[in-house]
């Protein structure tokens, strides 16, 4: 069984799943060990979220507050000034944080607002942060503009599994997806991409979805594992949750396929226990987003992070690790 395949190695499905399904304390010892070889397993890189341009989407994701078909009650809002997303920066590097990540609400962003965008990316890389965009699709040219601006990354999720995905959106196709990530690595820019667990798909389909990540022609360099929010008036407003034990098996899982990648707990950890929490930092996840809101969804509070920090021992990865 290969657990340790090369970059240019391909993962196949029915191999992925013999480890995915192994007993749980060998697959979380074999995720550690792969992890503690890659990183300082006390170390956590911090991220901060800040949505520049809420609501208002006309894609139709059925997990997403912001889309417009669906009646959420989030008012939509304008691309924010430049000053304002550089002053909310600052004070995410006075709270410890080494990635700035920006999430505009559009189905993919239009030319006349590039110039608006490339001076966010430049004003906040001069605090001495790295970037993060996620704007939806992008073409081979907003790419290019982005790369030399000096993006660091560029976060585009595939969601789910190819087979999973047209029953959660209808508005763009898997293939959409994996057009804009070779635009992004065409242009220089390092990619941040996951997916989201609890929106009615199966186990296998967690599994495909980590098998395509990990056989991209460079695996990301983030990969964010997000656990469903409902959101009230979405079509997965009435989602059953996933199961913890399932989601720190993904968490291990993704440690085994991508061992170089840095895995972040995204969305959903105000719902997650901190064993639960503990348990995913054991199982190779080394990121998190830290302050109260993910874009329009609520957060761990710092002053939690803190002191679930203290308890276990983690502390801040530095910026000059933090990949």
């Amino acid at each position: 069984m290969n657990l340790h395949a090369s970059a240019d190695a391909s993962w196949h499905f029915s191999e992925t799943k013999k480890i995915y399904n192994l007993p749980f304390n060998d697959l979380l010892f074999r995720a550690h060990t792969i992890h503690r070889a890659q990183f300082d397993p006390n170390a956590v890189q911090l991220s901060r979220l800040l949505s520049i341009k809420t609501g208002g989407c006309p894609e139709d994701c059925g997990y997403c507050s912001q889309s417009a078909q669906y009646p959420t009650g989030l008012k939509a809002s304008k691309l924010m000034e430049v000053e304002r997303v550089l002053a909310e920066a600052r004070k995410a590097k006075e709270g410890g944080a080494t990635r700035y990540c920006m999430g505009a609400a559009w189905r993919s962003p239009k030319d006349r607002d590039m110039e608006t965008i490339v001076a966010m990316v430049e004003g906040v890389r001069e605090l001495g942060m790295e970037t993060c965009m996620t704007l939806g699709m992008l073409s081979p040219a907003q790419a290019a503009r982005l790369g030399n601006a000096g993006l660091d990354y560029y976060n585009h999720n595939i969601d789910t599994s190819e087979r999973f995905y047209s029953e959660i959106i209808s508005t763009r196709t898997f293939a959409d997806r994996l057009e804009t990530l070779a635009n992004v690595r065409e242009a220089g820019i390092k990619v941040c991409a996951g997916g989201i667990l609890g929106m009615g798909e199966t186990t296998e389909d967690h599994i495909a979805m980590l098998v395509t990540l990990a056989n991209l022609p460079v695996p990301p360099e983030s990969v964010p594992i997000n656990m469903l929010i409902p959101i009230p008036g979405s079509k997965l407003g009435d989602a059953a949750p996933v199961h913890p034990i399932e989601f720190v098996r993904v968490i291990a899982l993704a440690r085994i396929l991508m061992p170089k990648t840095h895995v972040r707990l995204s969305a959903g950890r105000s719902d997650m226990s901190d064993e639960m929490q503990a348990l995913c930092f054991f199982a190779g996840a080394n990121s998190i987003f830290v302050g109260d809101t993910l874009l329009t969804a609520g957060n761990p509070g710092e002053d939690h992070d803190a002191a679930l920090f203290r308890r276990l021992g983690l502390k801040p990865m530095a910026l000059d690790t933090a990949e």
